[in-house]
C-alpha cells in the first residue's frame, strides 16, 4: 500500500528528496497565517522553513483555510507536511516543508483557531488572502461599511465572517486576556499593503470597539511587504509527480518557479523568524519595489491574462509563444519602467527581461484564467494608477489602454470562440447586469462607468484614455485580440 506522507512516514521518503533541516517537533507555533493557499505555502512558509533550518526559534506555522475545509484537511491528515515542486528550465526539484505545524479551516474549528490567535506564543498574524477579502471601499481607500459582510460583522461582532472582523475579535480578545500586541502581516498583491490593513482594521474597531484604537496604535504593527513567486495551480499530474519524486503520496503539493522574492519594511517589534537567511530584503520603505512588482511583473500578468484567455490561450507561455503579445509584453514593460523613480542596485531593463525570462518557462504552466480572477481589485494597482500617471506626464499610454481594454473585453464572459466562463469577481452580478445587452465598445464603457467602484471617474473622463481604451476595444470586438496587438506594435 502506498505511504501517505506524514511525521511518520518522513524518513522513507526516497533519498535525493530535500528534507527538512530541522527537528520540527521541537519548534513551537508562532505565526498564525489566515489563507492556506498554493502561494503562501510557496512562498513564506518556505522562507520560514529555510529559517527554522539556519536559526531555529519557535516560529512554526499554523495556516487557516478562510473559506474551504479541503485544504485544510488533506494538510492536517498529513501533520502539516507537503511536497513544493520547484520547476525549472532544467528540471523539477522536490523539497519536503515542515514550517506548517498545523492546518485548520474557520469553517469547522473556529474556536481552536482564535485560540491560538490569543495565544501569547502567538507573535506572528500573516496573510495572503487575496485583495478582495480586506474589504476596502473604492472611494474612501479605508473599510466599506457598506458591504453586507462588514455590515454583518459590525451586528454580531462574536462570530465575524470577514478578514478585519476576525482580526479586531482577536486583538479585542488579546488586550482583555494580556496576551500581548501582535504584528499583522499582510502578503497580499496591495500597494501600501501594510497601511491598508491598519486602516481596515483600525476602521472596524472604531465602530465595533471604539476604546481599542488606541491599545492597536500602541501595540499593533502593520509592515508593509512585497512577495514575488509565480505559483501555478496544483493539478492532478502533479500529485502523480510529487509521489513518484518522492515516494510518499501527498494530496497537498504545490508547484512554483525556481524564482522568489520577498521584501519587508523591518517592523517587528515582538520578534520574527530570520527570513533574512532564507533571502528575505530588510528595507526601511519597501513602496519602491511594490511598485516594481505590482506595475512590471502583476501588470504584465493582467495584460496577458485578459488577452490571453479571450484569444484561447491558456497559459503565460502560450501568450509569450504569441509574437504579437510578445511585442506588446515587452513595450508595456518598457513603458512601465519609464514611469518608476530609480530603484538603488535595480536596473529595471535587467528585471523586465528576467521577467520574460520567467513567463516563457515551459515548465510553468501559469493559466491566463487563474491570473485573471478579482479584477476589478487588480486592476486599479496594476493598471489604472500608472496609466493616470503616465496621462499625466505625457508618456505613452497605448499598452495600458490595451490591457484595459482586454479586461473590458473579458468581463463579456465569453472568449472569442463563443465559450462562456464565471468572471470571478467580486463585482461579477453588478458586471453582467450591467453588460446584459451591450456588446458595443462605446456603450460597454458607458455601462461600466455607471457601477460605483469600478473604472476611476477621473482618468476615464480624460479624452485621450478614454479615446484610446475605447478604440482599442471596438478593434478587440472586431478584429480580435491577436490582431488588434498586432496593429498596436507595428513599427
Amino acid at each position: 500500500m502506498d505511504k501517505r506522507l506524514a511525521a511518520a512516514t518522513l524518513a522513507h521518503a526516497k533519498p535525493g528528496v530535500a528534507h527538512p533541516r530541522y527537528t520540527p517537533s521541537a519548534h513551537g507555533i508562532g505565526i498564525v497565517h489566515l489563507g492556506l493557499g498554493a502561494f503562501h505555502r510557496a512562498h513564506q512558509a518556505v522562507y520560514t522553513d529555510t529559517a527554522l533550518a539556519e536559526a531555529g526559534g519557535d516560529w512554526r506555522i499554523l495556516g487557516v483555510s478562510m473559506r474551504s475545509t479541503e485544504t485544510a484537511t488533506q494538510l492536517a491528515d498529513q501533520d502539516g507536511l507537503y511536497t513544493l515542486l520547484e520547476r525549472g528550465a532544467d528540471g523539477v526539484r522536490p523539497r519536503l516543508i515542515a514550517s506548517l505545524a498545523a492546518a485548520r479551516a474557520l469553517r469547522t474549528e473556529r474556536a481552536a483557531i482564535l485560540r491560538q490567535l490569543c495565544a501569547p506564543a502567538t507573535r506572528i498574524i500573516s496573510l495572503t488572502v487575496t485583495e478582495k477579502a480586506y474589504g476596502i471601499s473604492a472611494q474612501s481607500g479605508g473599510l466599506d461599511p457598506d458591504l453586507p459582510e462588514i455590515a454583518a460583522d459590525l451586528a454580531n461582532p462574536d462570530e465575524p465572517a470577514t478578514v478585519p472582523g476576525l482580526l479586531v475579535q482577536t486583538l479585542r480578545q488579546r488586550r482583555e486576556t494580556g496576551a500581548g500586541g501582535v504584528t499583522l502581516l499582510s502578503c497580499d498583491n496591495l500597494p501600501e499593503n501594510g497601511h491598508v490593513l491598519r486602516r481596515v482594521v483600525r476602521d472596524l474597531a472604531q465602530e465595533a470597539a471604539p476604546d481599542l484604537v488606541g491599545w492597536i496604535d500602541d501595540h499593533v504593527a502593520f509592515p508593509a511587504t512585497m512577495v514575488d513567486r509565480i505559483t501555478p495551480q496544483t493539478t492532478e499530474a502533479d500529485l502523480a509527480e510529487a509521489q513518484t519524486l518522492c515516494g510518499l503520496r501527498d494530496a497537498a503539493p504545490v508547484q512554483c518557479e525556481p524564482f522568489s522574492q520577498w521584501v519587508l519594511e523591518d517592523d517587528f517589534p515582538h520578534g520574527r523568524p530570520q527570513w533574512e537567511a532564507a533571502g528575505a530584503i530588510f528595507a526601511s520603505r519597501v513602496t519602491p519595489y511594490e511598485h516594481m512588482k505590482l506595475r512590471m511583473l502583476n501588470g504584465s500578468h493582467s495584460l496577458l491574462a485578459y488577452a490571453g484567455h479571450v484569444a484561447g490561450l491558456e497559459t503565460v507561455s502560450a501568450c509569450l509563444d504569441t509574437p504579437p503579445l510578445r511585442a506588446c509584453l515587452t513595450r508595456h514593460l518598457t513603458a512601465v519602467s519609464a514611469g518608476l523613480p530609480p530603484l538603488p542596485g535595480l536596473d529595471y531593463g535587467d528585471y523586465a527581461q528576467a521577467l520574460i525570462a520567467r513567463f516563457d518557462n515551459p515548465s510553468i504552466a501559469h493559466a491566463t484564467y487563474q491570473i485573471a480572477m478579482d479584477g476589478s481589485q487588480k486592476m486599479p494597482p496594476r493598471i489604472f494608477a500608472p496609466a493616470a500617471e503616465a496621462l499625466a506626464s505625457g508618456a505613452p499610454i497605448q499598452t495600458y489602454a490595451f490591457a484595459t481594454a482586454c479586461w473590458l473585453r473579458y468581463l463579456l464572459g465569453e472568449t472569442e470562440t463563443g465559450t462562456r466562463y464565471p468572471l470571478r469577481d467580486p463585482k461579477e452580478a453588478e458586471i453582467a447586469r450591467a453588460l446584459s445587452a451591450t456588446r458595443c465598445a462605446e456603450d460597454i464603457l458607458s455601462a461600466l462607468a455607471n457601477l460605483p467602484g469600478l473604472l476611476p471617474p477621473e482618468l476615464f473622463a480624460a479624452p485621450d484614455w478614454r479615446d484610446a481604451v475605447t478604440g482599442l476595444l471596438r478593434s478587440i470586438l472586431s478584429d480580435g485580440v491577436i490582431r488588434t496587438a498586432e496593429r498596436l506594435t507595428r513599427p
